[in-house]
């Protein structure tokens, strides 16, 4: 099965597990950690993807910038392969509920997530947009990951940047605690080197149609 939206209303056992949700904490203390440099106890990522150009000036209506946006809002750019379904309790982004199911080495798992913020400005000759989520109790791990779409209005760059800190949650299964230390960098790492390709391959026929391709 493929990710096929952010509603659960055809699950029953997801949309309860989504109501649970809104009683479980973060599992990590956000006031205490900043997110740019969150502390040697983290992994950080950051990845910047280029994507097809615009034309200087404000976001094109119906161009790259914007279709990449509506990519974001709705986790599309999520590797089906590593994220089997994503459920989200409200198309109100901020205080969301978000659970993930994903798949690692052949094992199921439902890991609960809260949107955090949004971003949505236009600073320093760019325009920026996107959201980020946090983990919830009984996630896999604890930290906070961001998804932001930037154009440089100067020059008409776009690009898609995934930003997160995170590090092992703590883990009761012996079994999946020694799986998660030997493969769960490598599967975070494909998601997000997942993502950014399909951020690509998801916003040129866009460009291809009605703005412009940059060369790489």
């Amino acid at each position: 099965m493929s990710v096929t939206g952010l509603r659960c209303d055809d699950d029953p056992r997801l949309s309860g597990e989504l109501e649970r949700l809104r009683t479980l904490p973060v599992n990590f203390d956000v006031h205490a950690v900043d997110p740019e440099r969150p502390g040697p106890e983290w992994t950080v990522d950051d990845f910047r993807q280029p994507l097809p150009g615009e034309p200087p000036g404000p976001p094109l209506s119906g161009g790259t910038w914007e279709r990449a946006c509506a990519l974001v809002r709705d986790y599309k750019f999520a590797d089906p392969t590593v994220v089997r379904r994503a459920c989200r309790s409200s198309d109100d982004l901020v205080g969301a509920e978000l659970l993930l199911e994903t798949n690692f080495h052949g094992l199921l798992f439902t890991l609960p997530c809260r949107v955090g913020s949004v971003t949505d400005a236009t600073r320093e000759e760019e325009r920026v947009w996107g959201w980020n989520y946090r983990t919830l109790r009984g996630h896999l791990e604890q930290g906070q990951m961001d998804f932001l779409v930037r154009k440089d209005l100067a020059s008409g760059d776009v690009e898609f940047r995934v930003h997160a800190f995170s590090r092992s949650a703590s883990i009761p299964n012996p079994v999946v605690r020694l799986g998660f230390a030997l493969f769960g960098r490598s599967t975070q790492l494909r998601f997000i080197q997942s993502a950014c390709r399909r951020m690509t391959e998801l916003t040129e026929p866009v460009a291809r149609r009605g703005g412009r391709i940059r060369p790489r």
